[in-house]
């Protein structure tokens, strides 16, 4: 089969939505097609280059007419000068608003009839859909696309009884890069970090926004803590940084969190951690509990949203409800403290994305998709 032009349009950033859009274009890259990444700066997972994959800026200048930058318009001007430039077969975009928005401006822009894949990660619905100024604007962007995905069932679900779109939405869960998150040697890691030789580590991975409720992984590993000599690492920046360094220094915890900032290094986090906490209020999916997993690292997720679509109650971790922080220490206990069911769990992690979110069939998925909106052309 011919080999296609594919224009991306997603957020240059390190959260889920961007790893899987770049991910994805890797994937791709690697199967012969061509990627025209069209964004505001590079996609930090794109610093080294396929030769397949290709970068063009929205540029955009502050103009005092404008309480702020119209970044929409000029996404939608520069997506229609690439799929003329570019002879795009179809373009994949990352998030109904403003991305679809833009898409779909581009096409009368170009005079095109090209195919728009637009695949829903969350906030779009969650966030956006929420919101009666916003919510007329994410359905037109969907009923705009020709093919919109959905990355868990429950998002999916989520946006039919929210949005209401007159266009039906496939589920395609997100997926990892299985070469890079596996489990690894990672010699002196822990005497970097200050990790004791006996000490139990639980790690926590985010951009740290008050949806990820970083203040209950604090007040969880407190109790924790009373009963199990035990390290917490918290990796990532964000805007709750602060609020939650001062709310470890109130506890008493400073000798015991450990404050890594964002790190490359997440498969040896990984490796050396025993339990991963994610207890968010909002997840359309969870991707840095399939790197976890990966690793061997079972979780303790909250019962919301798609986690439950990743995390089986009993088996590669624990489902808690929302705020209940004591259930969660009581979990993390059972596997601090119980080697042989650790073990059990640490196995099935291991076996939960080569059998239920490989990333051979998932990119499979996309790519008939891409296939079918090059044919309308």
């Amino acid at each position: 089969m011919r080999k296609l032009k594919v224009g991306v349009i997603c957020y240059p950033s390190l959260g889920g939505s961007g790893v899987v859009a770049t991910e994805l274009g890797l994937k791709m890259a690697e199967r012969g097609h061509v990627l025209h990444y069209i964004t505001s700066s590079k996609p930090f997972r794109l610093l080294d280059m396929h030769p397949h994959i290709h970068f063009h800026e929205v540029k955009i200048d502050g103009y005092a007419v404008f309480k702020y930058p119209p970044y929409d318009i000029a996404l939608a001007n520069r997506i229609a000068q690439v799929i003329e430039s570019e002879q795009l077969d179809l373009l994949h975009v990352h998030y109904a608003v403003p991305h679809a928005i833009s898409a779909a401006l581009a096409k009368d822009m170009a005079n095109s009839d090209i195919g728009v894949i637009t695949t829903l990660h969350g906030t779009d619905v969650t966030v956006l859909g929420h919101d009666p100024a916003l919510r007329n604007t994410v359905r037109y962007g969907i009923n705009k696309s020709n093919v919109t995905t959905a990355v868990s069932e429950s998002l999916r679900q989520e946006t039919l009884e929210l949005i209401q779109p007159t266009s039906e939405i496939n589920t395609i869960y997100n997926f990892i890069d299985e070469e890079k998150y596996k489990p690894v040697d990672a010699p002196g890691l822990k005497e970097e970090l200050g990790i004791g030789k006996g000490d139990k580590v639980l790690i926590h991975i985010s951009n740290f926004r008050k949806v990820k409720r970083i203040p209950d992984i604090i007040e969880s590993f407190q109790l924790i803590r009373k009963q199990e000599k035990a390290k917490l690492l918290l990796v990532g920046e964000g805007p709750e940084w602060k609020p939650v360094f001062d709310l470890v220094c109130d506890h008493g915890l400073l000798d015991d969190v450990i404050f890594t900032g964002k790190r490359d290094d997440l498969p040896e986090l990984l490796s050396i951690s025993d339990i991963m906490l994610l207890l968010s209020e909002k997840e359309a999916f969870g991707l840095v509990l399939l790197e976890g997993f990966a690793c061997g690292v079972p979780a303790i997720a909250t019962n919301i949203g798609g986690i439950p679509e990743v995390v089986e109650d009993g088996v590669n971790g624990f489902l808690v409800e929302l705020g209940d922080t004591q259930r969660v220490a009581e979990k993390a206990l059972n596997l601090l403290q119980d080697e042989s069911l650790h073990k059990v769990f640490r196995q099935n992690a291991l076996q939960t994305v080569p059998t239920r979110f490989a990333s051979t069939t998932i990119v499979e998925r996309y790519e008939a998709l891409y296939y079918e909106m090059a044919g309308r052309k």
